[in-house]
């Protein structure tokens, strides 16, 4: 077994390791018994801050989401160091929110997802994936799965749900890109922390400054589209901020987008690299597809922590915990807890009970978008085998980062 004391989750080079050698490292913290402690890296010219318990097992993972009361998101969610409140907020929108803001937020959001809306956006991945599908028919039979199919089927349906025009998705993919780096340099300047602070301002201002525009032009007007619905929409006297809504669609944009388009890629690739189970789903798509995406996001995790602080002085089942210290979830540790799930580090698409935390774990931040990330995932798997059952993936090209578990470009061949 690895010695724990010489795993640090802190390094860069820790998330550069393959990802066996990583799966390997959180076993032995999960063995070890006790939330370890973990340092921080410095912030530039700031000292590093006081580090943070890392929570792996299931147990822990579950628990802490559970009790929002006990271990808040308002101090910090999407990131370790310490940061202003508006920092967290203008990325994170509602899940760097505790209540009664996060309830607020929730309820007007929740509000304009209509059963109308919600079978509008449904229909709407038929569309598109059928689109997607056709255009591969008409190319070459071969290219890069991301560009041509992960990212732009939830790209186009998060565009449509907001009314943002079609011009405007190569921009809004590539702020999503930058906001969701990590450490990356095909995106971000690696290792230079101003450098990429001022690359995510950037990102996040084009986002922001693209969506508050069109509510400024949709405000008091009729429309079926989200912006539409938010500007507009006052429940008992509340409504959003143009911050509120432009935090928001950046929170759709890169959470919604990122989530369901890495699911797709590494979907694709365990089914080259597992053919059995690609077999086993073919012959029987509708019986086993709902099985087999919920072991594509609990084997793939593609969020891979969450950062919460706890309110007050309390303990974890068992382990003591002191008001102020900060605790990442690391969700997928929490998929990989032999305690709950039978040969954990299998691909198994027929996997009963599937109790996975790959969409948050429970309690107000649970994802609002699983519903639709799960129908997208399905319809898109749909097209690809019914149109391509000899559709394979090459070697992937894994995005730097400790945050989302990306596949920044993978292969693909028709036939």
């Amino acid at each position: 077994m690895l010695n724990v004391e010489d795993i640090n989750l802190t390094e860069w080079t820790f998330w550069e390791r393959p990802p066996a050698e990583r799966d390997a490292a959180f076993r032995a913290l999960r063995e070890y018994g006790t939330p370890r402690h973990f340092g921080e890296l410095p912030m530039g010219a700031a000292p590093p801050g006081p580090g943070y318990r890392a929570l792996v097992t299931h147990a822990d993972v579950v628990e802490a989401s559970r009790r929002p009361q006990d271990f808040c998101s308002g101090r910090g969610a999407i990131s370790i160091p310490d940061m202003p409140a508006e920092v967290h907020e203008y990325f994170g929108s509602m899940i760097s929110m505790d209540d009664p803001r996060h309830a607020k937020i929730r309820r007007i959001v929740s509000r304009a997802f209509s059963p109308r809306m919600i079978q509008r956006f449904e229909d709407q991945v038929e569309t598109v994936a059928e689109r997607i599908v056709a255009d591969l028919r008409a190319g070459r039979g071969t290219g890069d799965f991301v560009a041509d199919v992960a990212a732009r089927l939830p790209l186009t349906i998060i565009c449509d749900m907001m009314g943002i025009p079609a011009s405007a998705y190569d921009t809004v993919l590539d702020a999503s890109n930058v906001i969701l780096a990590g450490n990356d340099p095909e995106f971000v300047p690696s290792n230079d922390f101003d450098g990429i602070m001022l690359k995510l301002v950037e990102a996040g201002g084009t986002l922001q400054d693209l969506v508050q525009e069109l509510g400024r032009e949709r405000f008091g007007k009729d429309g079926d589209d989200l912006i539409t619905l938010l500007v507009n929409a006052n429940i008992d006297g509340e409504s959003l901020s143009p911050q509120e809504l432009g935090s928001f669609f950046i929170l759709l944009a890169v959470a919604g987008n990122e989530t369901t388009r890495n699911s797709i890629a590494h979907g694709l690739h365990l089914f080259t690299v597992h053919p059995d189970q690609r077999a086993l789903l073919l012959a029987d798509f509708d019986a086993r597809v709902p099985s087999a995406v919920e072991e594509i996001v609990r084997y793939v995790s593609p969020v891979v922590w969450m950062r919460r602080t706890a309110t007050r002085d309390t303990e974890l089942n068992g382990n003591p915990i002191r008001e102020g210290e900060k605790l990442v979830l690391y969700y997928g540790s929490a998929n990989r807890d032999a305690a709950v799930f039978t040969d954990p580090d299998v691909f198994d698409i027929t996997r009963a009970p599937n109790p996975h935390v790959g969409f948050g774990g429970p309690g107000p931040h649970f994802c609002l978008g699983a519903h639709l990330a799960r129908r997208e995932i399905t319809v898109m798997f749909r097209r690809l085998f019914t149109a391509f059952p000899a559709l394979r993936s090459g070697p992937p090209d894994r995005l730097l980062s400790n945050f989302i578990n990306g596949i920044k470009h993978l292969p693909y061949t028709l036939s």
